[in-house]
């Protein structure tokens, strides 16, 4: 086994770093690039620097991918906390929170139906009668969560 690991060469880590790279692109989320750059640092190191052991090589690696994940973390929370004018535009479901719409069916056990701009949601809420102004108070995954609305609140649609 050790002749074969031996037989892989420096090129390894370079394959392995493009493939983890690769990954990240189809992968969601950024944790796959710390490990590809890792990848790719003991290929570097391994090719031009030192000849290593595979052992050194793969806890190097190790090391190496714990350094950029954690590094690497400031530079993903600031990115992610970027203020827009649009903060719902791919969660569009909670620009009606706070909205006042008309309950399209009975909730009856705590179940009923609202329908917004041709679309036709489940919502959780006290018993009401169909035809009741509800208020959208929350969200929750792809029900909107409602209550009876005031006589003077929004407008309904």
């Amino acid at each position: 086994m050790d002749e074969y690991i031996a037989m892989l060469g420096p090129w390894t880590w370079w394959i392995i770093g493009v493939l983890l790279l690769i990954g990240e692109l189809l992968a969601p989320g950024v944790f796959l690039i710390w490990l590809g750059l890792a990848a790719l640092c003991v290929g570097v190191i391994d090719s031009f620097l030192f000849d290593m052991s595979w052992h050194i090589e793969v806890t190097l690696f190790g090391a190496l991918s714990l350094i950029l994940l954690v590094a690497g973390r400031p530079f993903v929370r600031r990115r992610q906390d970027i203020v827009t004018d649009q903060p719902n535009l791919n969660r569009r479901v909670y620009n009606y929170v706070g909205q006042t719409y008309l309950l399209q069916k009975d909730i009856v056990s705590g179940r009923g139906k609202l329908s917004i701009d041709d679309t036709l949601w489940d919502v959780r809420g006290p018993d009401l009668r169909a035809g009741t102004q509800v208020k959208v108070t929350g969200v929750e995954g792809q029900v909107l969560q409602v209550e009876a609305a005031s006589t003077e609140a929004g407008q309904a649609t």
